[in-house]
């Protein structure tokens, strides 16, 4: 008798990929459905774990596309304090999807939110959008314009200058502003602004609207760059907080992975060129090592770097890094300011100051 089952490859088959493995070479990421090269540019967004990624490329060989460096005379110190380098340009984190597109619309003048500043009761100046981009805030409005200006200049050549474009999706619960659906990275009043529930809700997004949301992204895109290719991935980092008061913390994080881990799928089903990437399953299997520290919610450098062995087996044809000792040493000292810098622009870690980890 025969069976479809017959011929498939070792990876289709649990006894063999998983329970025949030592926990540190469980790699559930099949070869990409296209290959990264050096000359590849690529950019990064997404959530506070998506800020392991770019700075780990170099030391892969690979080209780490950055359209908003900072000022050579700004000290190594606050090159991450103030944003730059977390991802490709300083828009600090994307938890959502929406607030993807949302940037892409914003960059190009096609959307002006109501509520795009907020004055602090002091005269600083906080941008809405990216509410801990900068250090106590902006001093002058003309400041303030400036920056964004620069920003969205920036944004607008990485969009069209880069090959491949790795998101993480983050959460799938928001905030947002009543009158025209703008999206904040935090609620507002956490780290800026006054909330009002007259003028802000919540809102928990479902497949249907996140798998719109990457589709819609991805064809507007490849408008303006048809070549560029999509790597989606699910942080595996659970949620702070829920401001579901229904639901217990836990369970609210289990449901808004497990929203985005379909929603990433579906949406790089229907595209050509747009690949799912398994962070997320590396790091909450059971069956790897554990990956989190003391605060049960921060990932290991360890498996960041089993995460990053898993994708560079996937998406190149040399696993083995390939840069020059000069850059892997650049790069293991950009790591060793993004760790402190990942503590500082987790933008979540507010909700819960006084029980934070670091």
């Amino acid at each position: 008798m025969t069976h479809p089952y017959q011929d498939l490859p070792p990876e289709a088959f649990w006894s063999r990929s998983v329970a025949g493995c030592a926990p540190h070479d469980i790699n559930p990421a099949l070869p990409a459905p296209f290959k990264l090269s050096g000359q590849d540019k690529i950019v990064t967004a997404g959530s506070c774990f998506a800020q392991n990624i770019g700075p780990r490329l170099p030391g892969m060989g690979l080209t780490y596309l950055i359209t908003e460096p900072a000022h050579p005379m700004l000290p190594a110190e606050l090159t991450t304090a103030y944003g730059y380098e977390l991802f490709s340009a300083r828009y600090g984190n994307l938890y959502t999807a929406r607030q993807l597109l949302q940037l892409w619309y914003r960059a190009y003048g096609a959307f002006q939110p109501q509520e795009d500043c907020w004055d602090e009761a002091d005269g600083r100046l906080i941008d809405p959008f990216r509410p801990r981009i900068q250090p106590r805030g902006f001093l002058t409005a003309q400041e303030y314009e400036a920056d964004r200006t620069r920003h969205f200049a920036a944004v607008r050549r990485a969009f069209e200058a880069m090959d491949v474009f790795i998101f993480t999706l983050g959460l799938t619960e928001s905030w947002r502003a009543r009158t025209d659906g703008a999206v904040f990275p935090l609620c507002p009043g956490v780290a800026g602004g006054a909330f009002d529930p007259a003028r802000h809700e919540f809102h928990n997004f479902t497949i249907e609207e996140i798998t719109s949301d990457l589709v819609q992204f991805i064809d507007t895109i490849r408008r303006r760059n048809p070549v560029c290719r999509f790597i989606l991935t699910v942080s595996p980092v659970p949620l702070v907080a829920t401001a579901r008061q229904d639901t217990h913390v836990m369970a609210a994080a289990s449901y808004s992975k497990s929203v985005l881990r379909v929603a990433s799928e579906m949406a790089a089903s229907q595209r050509e060129s747009v690949a799912y990437f398994p962070a997320y399953e590396i790091i909450n299997s059971p069956f790897t090592p554990h990956y989190y520290a003391e605060d049960k919610r921060s990932v290991t450098a360890a498996g960041v770097d089993h995460v990053m062995r898993s994708f560079a087996a996937s998406f190149t044809d040399n696993p083995a890094p390939l840069a020059t000792a000069a850059v892997q040493s650049q790069t293991q000292a950009r790591l060793a300011r993004m760790e402190d810098a990942i503590r500082v622009h987790c933008d979540e870690m507010i909700l819960d100051p006084g029980h934070a980890f670091t």
